[in-house]
């Protein structure tokens, strides 16, 4: 091997002819473009407050600059710049000595450059008359190893490992980002001892990447991927943007988040870099947290909760890359007593190794694996933990086990605090009582009732399928009788809340297809499919539903509310989907079912023009006497009043009790109202209407029924009569002027609709009809009242007639 050898030296201050420095002797085939780019590399600047003649001792002291880079050719380049004085009396100079390593050739003996670092072949003189270097054969190491004293500065630098190995292996990246790493240390020596640490701690390629100095004035300026620094350069190091560890301050109080480096760090503290080789033998990304972890606990290393899950979650996927004795060993150390620290994340990542052995290996072996799982289950409160299979508690340590845990297990699930117990938890506890065998069955009907209304509230809190399902569905594949039992609370909680179970359904797929009759449980499954093919036609959604449940109304009149509650569940029914749902079951079905309640609204959310509304009324009076009563009996018989005026002879006194009824059903549905007003006012206007109704009607002076009647006087079939026949028109005319001394409501009215509705009619009738109608009024009047309208229809001032009728009706 022949390695060219560099000198290099810098002009001494104040030198006249030289303000640089100057290559004093080059081996062979190191051309003048390498040169170019060797001279910033060997550069160097003395500290701030050195002096440029100092004595010996401080002459010793100073730092020292060794450097190894890459070349533009794929060459590289291990050199020492050391401080030197000059003959005689001149200030100190500074001396490089480098070698040239060809691309694709190693050093010799194979080493890392950092082994370089105190080598004795580095001289501080050029060749005696600039001769030129002979090639060297050898690079000899210094005199201890590399690795000599790297456990004590580990140690010492224990506060900064973490952060400065992550930065390392950044650094050491085959196209890091960003500048140098800066290592500020008093010592440049210590910065050696950083790259030191790197050389055992990072793979072989990786250290042959990592281009450094040990010393440097202008961190911000190297193409180095490390550089040492002094603690005076470190604030310009800072605003440069760099990477920057002050390893001579104070230490740092944030950690790194590199689990790599993390791990690494542990092993150093630990004073067992041996370590690093053994893991970097397992399979995977060397810098992969895992098989470090792995390694670092077989060989007793303690290490934080996200570590060990780490080393549980790769042995894990990789159970055959470990012998029977690291498999034994790491799971010694991942089920220590001792550990206090273990987070969640670590547990699901031990129950995921349990699983991978399971079966692999003895259960001597994974029992305490198993015992740690079931432990965490019970006192930790984790539900997302894979539980080991029964067989993994047999013998006595499954007996140890179950004697501990069983009567925690059976305090809390017999605690009346399961409503507020999360699901998961209570299916937890019950999965891990069975598998160790714990008796729970007579708590059993207490644990499901309150387990059973926590599944669909914590389930109609968020969309999808609730977090809790699959451990679930597990729990009632594994106990029979739990799912027995659960089944049953939930059919018979379903009649009450429907909807609720149908969404949970559609949710968490329950296996309810066994013996159980569960009726409502098998309705609330059917529905949905029943809306998608049926679509808006909720009558025959309904008998969908009810034939599900494989039971009739009349025999259980149960279902009958659960499958209104499924159809109508936010919504009363049509008057015609009342009708149907009273023809469909007996009063009795409809009053054990409660569902009576659903057609009242039905009949009093119907709107106003609904012809089939009040017949509905006067069947629900009928068929719920006892049931109906308070403010929705009073508006149903409004009601079946206004059937009677339209259709039937009503008991006299219907006015006034149209205006009780209305008060006692306050508040009164608008349409309820409205229908039974028109159905008043018409009866008030018709022909035929009976005079003691209109005079309580007038004498109530009601001004929301007047208001109504005045709008039905003045609707077009009012008008129409009013025109063609004559007698209707007296009549009216009789009973608009007959009441002149009633309230304010009605007197206005009246004369409104004398002027506004009849006046026109009389004027558009022919002079026989106005003869008539004069002739009518006075026969069924008085001559009075005849002459009144005869005034009237001669008279253009409204004011001026009801002064004259109220005179004449006065003399009559």
């Amino acid at each position: 091997m022949s390695l060219a050898q560099v000198h290099y030296i810098s002009a001494a201050p104040g030198d006249a002819e030289k303000t640089a420095g100057r290559f004093t002797a080059v081996g062979p085939g190191v051309s003048q473009a390498l040169l170019a780019e060797i001279e910033p590399l060997v550069g160097y600047a003395l500290p701030d407050g050195a002096s440029d003649r100092p004595a010996d001792a401080e002459l010793r002291s100073l730092p020292q600059a060794f450097t190894y880079a890459a070349l533009s050719d794929g060459s590289r380049l291990v050199g020492r710049t050391a401080p030197a004085r000059s003959e005689g009396p001149a200030p100190v100079r500074f001396h490089a000595h480098a070698v040239h390593i060809p691309s694709g050739v190693p050093l010799p003996g194979d080493r890392l450059p950092v082994e370089a670092w105190r080598s004795p072949h580095w001289v501080s003189v050029t060749p005696v008359g600039g001769a030129l270097p002979d090639p060297l054969g050898a690079l000899p190491p210094g005199p201890a190893p590399v690795r000599e004293g790297l456990d004590d500065f580990a140690v010492s630098r224990g506060p900064w490992l973490a952060a400065v190995l992550a930065d390392l292996r950044r650094a050491s990246e085959e196209a890091p980002a960003g500048g140098p790493v800066v290592l500020v240390e008093r010592q440049n020596a210590d910065v050696a001892r950083w790259l030191g640490l790197a050389a055992v701690t990072l793979p072989r390629d990786s250290v042959e990447r990592l281009t450094f100095t040990t010393y440097t004035r202008r961190p911000g300026s190297s193409a180095l991927r490390v550089v040492g620094a002094l603690p005076e350069d470190a604030a310009a190091a800072r605003e440069a943007g760099l990477r920057v560890h002050v390893c001579a301050d104070r230490p740092p109080v944030d950690g790194t988040p590199d689990m790599w480096a993390r791990t690494a760090a542990r092993v150093w503290r630990s004073r067992a870099p041996e370590l690093f080789q053994e893991a970097r033998e397992l399979p995977g990304d060397p810098f992969a947290a895992g098989p470090l972890a792995v390694i670092a606990l077989c060989n007793g290393v303690a290490l934080g909760p996200e570590e060990r899950a780490a080393a549980a979650g790769w042995a894990a996927e990789r159970p055959y890359a470990l012998d029977a004795e690291r498999i034994g060993r790491l799971v010694e150390a991942l089920a220590s007593p001792g550990i206090d620290d273990r987070t969640g994340s670590e547990f699901d990542a031990v129950g995921r190794l349990f699983g991978a052995l399971d079966g692999r290996c003895p259960a001597s072996v994974t029992a305490p694996l198993a015992a740690m799982l079931v432990t965490e289950a019970v006192r930790g409160g984790n539900g997302s933990l894979e539980l080991p299979r029964r067989d993994a508690f047999v013998g006595p340590d499954g007996e140890a086990i179950a004697g501990v845990l069983g009567p925690e297990i059976l305090t809390e699930l017999e605690s009346g605090a399961g409503g507020a117990r999360p699901v998961a938890r209570t299916v937890q506890l019950l999965r891990v009582a069975r598998l160790l065998g714990v008796n729970g069955t007579e708590l059993l009907p207490g644990v499901v009732d309150r387990l059973a209304p926590a599944l669909l509230a914590e389930a109609s809190e968020e969309p999808g399928p609730p977090a809790f399902a699959p451990a679930l569905l597990e729990l009632l594949d594994e106990q029979f009788d739990v799912r027995t039992a659960l089944l049953g609370a939930l059919d018979r909680i379903a009649p009450a809340a429907p909807g609720a179970v149908a969404r949970f359904l559609e949710r968490v797929a329950l296996p309810f297809t066994g013996t159980q009759a569960l009726p409502h449980l098998r309705m609330c499954a059917e529905v949905p499919g029943a809306m998608t093919t049926l679509g808006r036609d909720r009558t025959a959604v309904w008998h969908r539903v009810l034939r599900a449940a494989g039971l009739s109304p009349f025999a259980e009149p149960l279902v009958l509310r659960t499958a209104v509650g499924l159809v109508w569940e936010d919504r009363a029914p049509t008057v015609e989907e009342a009708r149907m749902l009273l023809e469909a079951a007996t009063s009795d079905a409809h009053r054990a079912a409660g569902t009576w309640a659903r057609l009242v609204d039905a009949a009093l959310g119907a709107p106003a023009d609904t012809e089939d509304a009040t017949a509905l009324a006067h069947d629900l009076l009928r068929a719920f006497p006892q049931e109906i009563g308070g403010r929705e009996r009073a508006a149903l018989q409004l009601l079946d009043l206004c059937r009677d005026l339209r259709t039937g002879a009503p008991e006299p006194g219907w006015a006034e009790q149209v205006r009780t009824l209305r008060d006692r059903a306050e508040p009164l549905e608008p349409a309820v109202q409205e229908r039974a007003f028109t159905a008043l006012v018409e009866r008030l206007l018709a022909p035929d209407r009976p005079g003691a109704e209109l005079y309580d009607f007038v004498r109530s002076d009601d001004a929301e029924l007047i208001a109504a009647y005045d709008r039905a006087a003045r609707a077009e079939p009012t008008r129409t009569r009013l025109r063609t026949h004559p007698a209707y028109a007296a009549d009216c005319f009789t009973h608009w002027t007959a009441h002149p001394h009633a309230g304010p409501a009605w007197t206005t009215t009246a004369a409104a609709l004398l002027d506004e509705v009849l006046r026109p009619a009389v004027r558009a009738m022919t002079a026989e009809a106005v003869a008539e109608v004069e002739e009518t009024v006075g026969r069924t009047g008085s001559s009075g009242r005849a002459n009144a309208f005869r005034d009237w229809n001669r008279s253009r001032a409204l004011g001026r007639l009801g002064r004259r009728i109220a005179g004449r009706v006065r003399r009559g």
